[in-house]
């Protein structure tokens, strides 16, 4: 959103189509040839676009540092926004309360409730080789002979 916002209204749709599809090129290389291609394209007439573009890059790219089953859940903001989807709807409605311990009660209730249907992760499998710090390339795993030829 934040390079879409530097684009006249005009030209967003284009960008937009080519920008989502960055984000799911199958390797970090395929996605930076897919960047470049965006920059080429747009350097001339949007300069600060893509300047923000190459600001907020290893940001937008992190995931593939992560097994490829985990990236459909770091690409997505609805893990976040999803749960808390019930309990908004029910506090906007009531503009106030008259004590925050009733209030933190209600929304507590309401994402103890949604909890119930939260999606489960997949590759859970592959947590805890993430949390032991194991690196990750392109999805997959690399191995100490990989990690050690990339030394060299």
């Amino acid at each position: 959103m934040n390079v879409l916002d530097r684009f006249p209204k005009r030209l967003r749709g284009e960008a937009a189509e080519l920008l989502g599809k960055i984000p799911y090129a199958r390797t970090q290389r395929e996605c930076e040839a897919m960047r470049d291609g965006f920059i080429d394209r747009y350097r001339g007439t949007q300069a600060k676009a893509c300047e923000v573009l190459m600001r907020d890059w290893e940001r937008m790219v992190t995931f593939y540092l992560f097994p490829k089953e985990h990236w459909v859940h770091i690409r997505t903001t609805n893990v976040v926004e999803s749960p808390f989807h019930g309990s908004r709807l029910r506090t906007n409605a009531i503009k106030r309360y008259k004590r925050v311990e009733n209030a933190t009660a209600m929304i507590w209730k309401l994402l103890k409730v949604a909890e119930k249907r939260f999606r489960t992760l997949k590759g859970v499998e592959k947590l805890k080789s993430v949390y032991e710090g194991n690196l990750y390339r392109d999805g997959e795993e690399i191995t100490t002979v990989q990690s050690e030829r990339m030394a060299a």
